[in-house]
């Protein structure tokens, strides 16, 4: 007991570390040097550990920014393709460094690592999966564009692709054999399960862009004489049910689809009732001859999660799935916008030279179209030597024809896609786009009018350019609802060839009203 009543406590021992981080003793336990006194060896202890504190403090530093790192990198790994995780496999690739790449990519999600694929030169893409060894997920294949994918399946082998297929349901599957050529396929085929190359091979006889081919075979059937409970013991026990699925399937006895049975109200009900009792029988059946397009459209308007598809004699094939559907419509609508671009497809990921041959055929056409419309400038030249007034307005009216042209050409294209388009209401549509076209011609009619004359000082000039705007505004409007409707009459994909056309009328019409009004009455 010390002075004053207050009890002296021994301080704790202070402790020392090694290099790597393994207690060594305690401070207070070494022993004083001989002749060194006691102030020396407090000093001397302080010393210690003052460094030992900093080291604690800088290796917690350490730890607090290695777990900070992890946690970073394990969000971005689980849920999306972030900027830092792409330098840093960009990086990887520079160094040849695979177990890095490999610990990048291995925890991505098949989709981000399409992605990241994607991203990649031949050579990066070739040494990511060289990285991902075993682990690569075949589920990245059908993520991947169809460029891209060419070139990862090329770099793999049969046998690792006879892998992939076994794995993957089997719409997925027929749309990576589907895409191997003769030899590539012929091998495939051959490496994988007789049940699953006969399941493969029926898909391949189906039409491209058909049903048959949307369509997966891992489908969940029952007989219509069983019970819930039956229903729920076989779902337990089946070695071959989908990963996903939606509606279970009730058969009869020639394996015809009769009911339909969501798989939330089959888990809603007792065991003893009857499947037939709770199956739905007013179902949408899919024939598997089909086409992709008129199967989106089914899933579109009623509201469809998943439909069974039929032959010819109403036997039972598979079924078709929202997320497959999902992906037609992605498909469709980029290749709508595409080709109203005048572009054939995709060609972010394709080389040099297909990119440029396939944009060629259409700049030629537009060159032709182009010429056409000069060729109408020509006819009055005389007359524009005399007011070169027309030469500076005369593009007004071509573009603001184009730009109207172009709207209700859109609208037309996307109705008719959607088929919203019936011979019922086409004429009701063509009136309302013309009638639109007409207004806005009056009104951009008054505002450029104005603007000519108060530019020019001259009245008729005004007068003229207002006229020949409200005419192309009308035609621009005509043609922009017609020539749509006209070239799907004529099995011709309108979102092709309608841009070249209404622009070609939108010029003709514009350059020629204008110039022509001109040549009559300012001349």
């Amino acid at each position: 007991m010390a002075a004053g009543g207050k009890t002296k406590t021994a301080p704790e021992p202070d402790v020392e570390f090694d290099e790597n981080g393994d207690e060594l003793a305690s401070i207070a336990e070494v022993p004083r040097l001989p002749g060194e006194n006691l102030a020396a060896w407090k000093r001397r202890r302080k010393k210690k550990t003052r460094k030992l504190k900093k080291r604690i403090k800088a290796l917690e530093a350490e730890i607090a920014a290695v777990r900070e790192a992890k946690e970073a990198a394990e969000a971005a790994l689980s849920y999306e393709l972030t900027d830092d995780t792409e330098t840093a496999v960009r990086e990887a690739i520079k160094s040849g460094d695979t177990d890095l790449l490999s610990d990048l990519v291995s925890d991505l999600h098949p989709a981000d690592f399409a992605d990241l694929l994607e991203r990649q030169n031949a050579t990066g893409r070739d040494l990511i999966i060289e990285a991902a060894g075993d682990d690569f997920d075949p589920e990245v294949i059908p993520h991947l564009d169809d460029s891209v994918r060419e070139t990862v399946v090329a770099t793999l082998e049969p046998e690792v692709l006879a892998d992939a297929v076994s794995k993957l349901d089997s719409d997925d599957a027929l749309e990576l054999i589907e895409k191997l050529d003769d030899a590539d396929k012929a091998q495939v085929l051959d490496a994988i399960p007789d049940e699953e190359r006969v399941l493969v091979e029926q898909g391949l006889t189906f039409a491209e862009g058909t049903a048959g081919r949307l369509m997966q075979r891992e489908i969940v059937v029952v007989p219509e004489h069983w019970d819930v409970g039956q229903t729920i013991d076989y779902l337990r026990s089946m070695s071959t049910a989908p990963d996903d699925f939606y509606d279970l399937y009730v058969v009869d006895a020639r394996y015809r689809p009769v009911g339909k049975i969501p798989l939330s109200l089959l888990l809603r009900n007792k065991r003893p009732i009857p499947v037939v009792d709770i199956m739905s029988t007013g179902f949408h059946k899919i024939p598997a001859d089909m086409d992709k397009e008129e199967v989106a459209m089914l899933f579109r308007r009623y509201g469809l999660v998943s439909a069974p598809v039929i032959d010819e004699g109403e036997w039972l094939l598979g079924a078709i799935t929202v997320d497959d559907v999902v992906d037609v419509i992605d498909e469709e609508a980029e290749e709508d916008l595409l080709r109203l671009g005048g572009v054939a497809s995709d060609d972010l990921h394709g080389n040099l030279v297909e990119t440029t041959r396939s944009r060629f055929i259409w700049l030629a056409v537009n060159l032709m179209t182009a010429i056409v419309a000069s060729a109408v400038i020509g006819v009055f030249e005389t007359t524009i030597e005399k007011i070169v007034a027309l030469a500076i307005l005369m593009p007004i009216v071509a573009s603001m024809g184009g730009n109207a042209g172009t709207q209700t050409l859109t609208v037309a294209v996307r109705a008719l896609a959607m088929r919203d388009i019936s011979p019922t209401n086409a004429a009701k549509f063509v009136v309302k786009e013309t009638m639109v076209g007409w207004l806005n011609g009056m009104a951009f009619a008054l505002i450029a009018g104005v603007v000519t004359w108060a530019w020019f000082g001259d009245p008729d000039i005004a007068i003229v350019l207002a006229a020949s705007m409200i005419i192309n505004l009308v035609i621009a409007g005509l043609c922009g609802t017609l020539i749509p409707i006209s070239l799907d009459k004529m099995n011709i994909d309108p979102a092709v060839a309608s841009t070249v056309f209404l622009t070609t009328v939108t010029d003709v019409v514009g350059f020629f009203t204008f110039l022509g009004l001109a040549a009559v009455f300012l001349i």
